[in-house]
């Protein structure tokens, strides 16, 4: 018998499959990759058709966004931060489209507010 967690990991790959087959990133509109470990999350830019990331960040290399909007703390704080900086490094390259790839977790909490931060930051998602 499978334990909870691992019949979670499973139900997670498998929806991140079922996503990944409808996205993909071009140099005109790249992807934004996510992982979301228990205690950070990480984003990285992907340009599919070459194969390559463009550029990526996480909570750690994130610095602290002097403007939090209202209601965001703890970890969602540094979700919003690396969305933030993903976006200022994104249109420091001429990026202003991204397609946003959930990597199968549940667009809530975390996820919403990465995302939150990349359209804050000036970026379409």
């Amino acid at each position: 018998m499978k334990s909870i967690s691992a019949k979670r990991r499973q139900i997670r790959a498998k929806r991140k499959v079922s996503i990944r087959k409808r996205l993909n990133g071009t140099a005109a509109r790249p992807r934004v990759a996510i992982f979301r470990s228990h205690k950070s999350i990480y984003a990285q830019v992907v340009d599919d058709d070459e194969g390559k990331t463009l550029f990526s960040n996480n909570a750690s290399k994130a610095a602290a966004v002097a403007e939090m909007p209202e209601g965001i703390t703890g970890k969602c704080a540094q979700a919003y931060s690396v969305g933030r900086a993903l976006a200022d490094e994104a249109k420091d390259k001429g990026v202003t489209h991204m397609v946003f790839d959930r990597s199968g977790y549940l667009y809530h909490g975390r996820i919403a507010a990465l995302a939150r931060g990349l359209r804050d930051g000036g970026v379409k998602v």
